[in-house]
């Protein structure tokens, strides 16, 4: 498939799904970032999502992965206008850590209506710990800020970081998380130290499940503005299991988006708290790049 069909069958996917969840899809926003992109996407990995909360829906995010041997993405989003240049420490991160970790792949971030908003690493072959990271010179000093903070609540190795250039902050994707971490005294207790409210009854239970945790700090203040729990991808999602009710929509949306390589999708769920409150987000993986088959293969045990 050549870059250029396999971007209209891309766009064709998230048009679809837009309209499955009442939200307006403009090809003018989405179809520049596919063509940037578009060296990888005949064999990227992509996964559709949306947040709870607003009904109808606010916005549809996509991520796309893009091969670690190509065009530095960052750089390409400079050149296509889609983040601006900056005298500021984000603008070095992905270039400073690719210097230190080998990066197995990386994604791009946005939303049809919200626009391009993220590039991220992926590195889960070697994670970094909070140490080796903070090592890093243009990483936000935030974060051994809260280096303690992390070592007390068992997280530890760092398998991606995400960086949002409009906002000027960091996503650390906590990998490999131990059962300690999964206790219902830490989450709470976590949650709390945040400043954030505990989970409670299903939420908690659905924390509890993690297979990644991801923070979200920036460089101007040491606080944690999010944290997100998320559970392993499933098969043959139950609605009944989550933690907040789903919108007729969304559940539509996740049922009926059609993926390339089954007929029942992998379904990623995560739940995040920030000073905005609790939301969920949703959706299904539409394609698999080879390393994600590899990743899905180890979790779940399906050969893909």
């Amino acid at each position: 498939m050549s870059g250029a069909t396999a971007a209209e069958d891309v766009y064709a996917t998230i048009e679809e799904s837009a309209r499955l969840l009442g939200v307006d899809c403009a090809r003018e926003k989405i179809w520049p970032i596919l063509t940037a992109y578009g060296q990888g996407l005949a064999d990227a990995g992509m996964v559709l999502s949306v947040a709870t909360g607003a009904t109808p829906p606010a916005d549809l995010d996509y991520t796309i992965t893009v091969p670690a041997g190509g065009p530095d993405p960052y750089a390409v989003a400079l050149s296509e206008g889609f983040v601006t240049e900056q005298d500021h420490p984000v603008a070095h991160l992905l270039e400073d850590l690719g210097a230190r970790v080998p990066v197995s792949e990386y994604f791009i971030d946005g939303g049809i209506v919200s626009g391009f908003s993220k590039v991220y690493a992926h590195f889960p072959g070697t994670p970094l710990t909070v140490s080796q990271l903070a090592d890093i010179p243009s990483i936000p000093p935030s974060i051994t800020d809260n280096a303690d903070l992390f070592a007390r609540h068992h997280l530890g190795n760092v398998a991606m970081l995400g960086v949002n250039y409009q906002s000027r902050t960091v996503n650390l994707y906590f990998a490999h998380l131990p059962e300690a971490f999964r206790s219902a005294h830490n989450i709470r207790s976590l949650n709390r130290e945040l400043g954030l409210p505990e989970p409670q009854g299903p939420s908690l239970a659905f924390a509890q499940r993690s297979f990644r945790s991801y923070v979200t700090l920036g460089w101007e203040s040491p606080r944690i503005e999010k944290i997100c729990y998320a559970p392993a991808p499933v098969r043959d999602w139950d609605p009944s299991a989550l933690p907040v009710p789903l919108d007729p929509r969304i559940e539509k949306f996740v049922r009926s988006t059609r993926c390339t390589y089954s007929d029942r999708p992998f379904v990623i769920a995560a739940l995040k708290w920030s000073a905005s409150g609790q939301h969920l987000n949703l959706g299904p993986y539409i394609r698999l790049s080879p390393l994600l088959r590899n990743l899905l293969h180890e979790v779940t045990g399906e050969l893909l």
